[in-house]
């Protein structure tokens, strides 16, 4: 029988009685006391010397010098989605199956388990619409009535899902603690991915930018992402200098590549009487050159995301409305983290970022919570691939939280609860992640010579029929560092450097063994190569 729940707003924190009353900071934004914002802390792209008036000259020749300025590093753009609390993914979201893959469906008990009765679990159509329950629009099998699908569908185009496709990875991790090292982005850094500003950005004043920990073996203090999670964030990040303000852009420009010019001409002639000369006389001369490559790419264009036509209008053509970002419920507050981190990362101003969301610690109450926050959820990993697709760049989005949850069976048969299963209790068998990769060429494709092999590397690894994740079928699957390792394996194979792989970590120390293509879901869509792991 439907058990009845008293009602409440769906972002007022939440009091568990399983749970201590929260401390902790992770605790506070898991819960939904904390939005997942801290601190604004402000910083300045750099400082340059006064301007001088001369001849300008052509600055994408300078930007070939030795100085390599390039937008970002030329490596595929990487956002990771932090959900605080334990949310779920498998099964009521993105399709998870046995050792055959996503179709290879367990028990109906186990789909119970996941929050989907009986008459809703993926065999099964609609009988409304009279489509499958197990839907493949965006590549990666979700389930028809997927909060996360529905918010993903109802920004980017069909040609944005056409050209999209990703893997799910069932795996354990630890309930409600922030010290799952869930966090790949220090990894995504290792192998290449870097910014014209900055390496990494995250919404949380953290050293990973978001809620989870990252793995100690990756960490180096000279990646800590810089806090990023409003578009004012974003502005501050860069001083183009008064001199953008005094003359066009074009003028201010030509000053400083002039300043260059005779910088370099003058430095030329200095001897520092140093054994690291040349190397001073090099960072002078970039010194200067990246002060004309700053007017020339930000001087009187808005790095604003709120002023970025792609990302903010209300005709119809914005990602957003003005309305649904300029707010201060908890909507725009999420959509403003999500357009400010997508904005660095998809224009090569950052190499990855993190969007932490807070309150995914959403058992004990109706379903409908779930629902409208993982629909919320499923709104910001659109925007991030429909931004992609406009920009005509590529993407790889990566989604986890800390544990996950189950169902008793109880339904909740509001108009907002859909008919689902209600979540009972925090669960970490039930857990997963997954990621999703758009190009803007073709749709990603699957490693495999048929469609059973492609299935296995869609879905890296399995469940058992009960729903519950088998823990001997990968490495990672009760291991959360070496879920971490398999997300920067993905993302370097995407680059076809799966060979440079064992030299980020030293060999073996990766922990996945020798067949990195078992753990591997696609197949290139950019060459590239490492030329020294940091």
């Amino acid at each position: 029988m439907t058990k009845r729940r008293n009602k409440r707003h769906w972002d007022a924190p939440q009091l568990h009685g399983d749970h201590p009353r929260p401390v902790t900071r992770r605790q506070f934004v898991a819960q939904g006391f904390m939005t997942g914002a801290a601190y604004t802390v402000g910083g300045a792209a750099g400082l340059f010397g006064a301007p001088a008036f001369g001849l300008s000259g052509d600055l994408d020749a300078l930007r070939a010098t030795p100085c390599n300025i390039t937008d970002g590093a030329g490596k595929i753009p990487f956002i990771c989605f932090d959900l605080a609390g334990g949310a779920n993914i498998a099964g009521s979201n993105v399709l998870i199956g046995k050792e055959g893959g996503q179709q290879d469906f367990v028990s109906t008990q186990g789909y119970e388990k996941m929050g989907l009765p009986g008459d809703m679990i993926p065999s099964l159509n609609d009988p409304v619409s009279g489509e499958s329950y197990a839907n493949f629009d965006l590549g990666l099998g979700f389930h028809l009535d997927s909060a996360f699908r529905r918010g993903i569908m109802s920004v980017v185009s069909p040609a944005t899902a056409a050209f999209t496709n990703g893997a799910v990875i069932p795996a354990r991790s630890d309930n409600d603690t922030g010290n799952n090292p869930h966090n790949p982005m220090y990894g995504i850094a290792r192998a290449g991915a870097k910014g014209n500003i900055l390496t990494l950005a995250g919404s949380e004043n953290t050293d990973s930018g978001g809620n989870s920990m990252l793995p100690a073996m990756l960490y180096d203090p000279e990646l800590r992402p810089t806090k990023v999670d409003r578009p004012s964030d974003v502005v501050n990040l860069v001083d183009t200098g008064d001199l953008v303000g005094i003359l066009t852009k074009d003028d201010a420009t030509a000053v400083m590549e002039s300043i260059y010019r005779l910088s370099d001409a003058k430095v030329a002639n200095v001897d520092t009487q140093v054994a690291a000369d040349a190397a001073i006389k090099q960072a002078v001369r970039c010194g200067y050159l990246k002060a004309a490559d700053i007017a020339d790419r930000f001087g009187g264009t808005p790095i604003d995301p709120v002023l970025d036509p792609m990302i903010v209008a209300d005709d119809g053509t914005g990602i957003f409305t003005s309305a649904e970002i300029q707010g201060n419920n908890r909507d725009a507050r999420e959509f403003k983290k999500t357009a400010s981190i997508m904005k660095l990362v998809m224009n090569g101003f950052a190499g990855a970022g993190t969007v932490e969301m807070g309150g995914y610690d959403y058992h004990g109450g109706r379903r409908a919570e779930g629902e409208i926050k993982d629909f919320r959820a499923g709104r910001c990993m659109g925007a991030c691939l429909e931004y992609a697709a406009r920009l005509g760049k590529p993407l790889m989005m990566y989604v986890f939280s800390d544990g996950s949850l189950s169902s008793n069976g109880s339904i909740d048969g509001s108009p907002e609860g859909r008919g689902k299963g209600e979540w009972s209790s925090d669960d970490s068998s039930t857990a997963g992640s997954f990621f999703l990769v758009y190009n803007p060429t073709r749709r990603p494709t699957l490693i495999g010579g048929n469609a059973d092999e492609q299935a296995r590397h869609q879905q890296i690894g399995a469940m058992d029929a009960g729903g519950s994740v088998m823990r001997g079928a990968t490495p990672m699957a009760n291991n959360v560092n070496l879920l971490v390792n398999s997300v920067i394996l993905n993302y370097m194979a995407l680059h076809n450097e799966t060979g440079a792989f064992d030299s980020l970590y030293g060999p073996g120390w990766h922990g996945l063994g020798s067949g990195l293509d078992t753990f591997t879901a696609f197949t290139p869509i950019v060459n590239g190569i490492i030329t020294s792991p940091m």
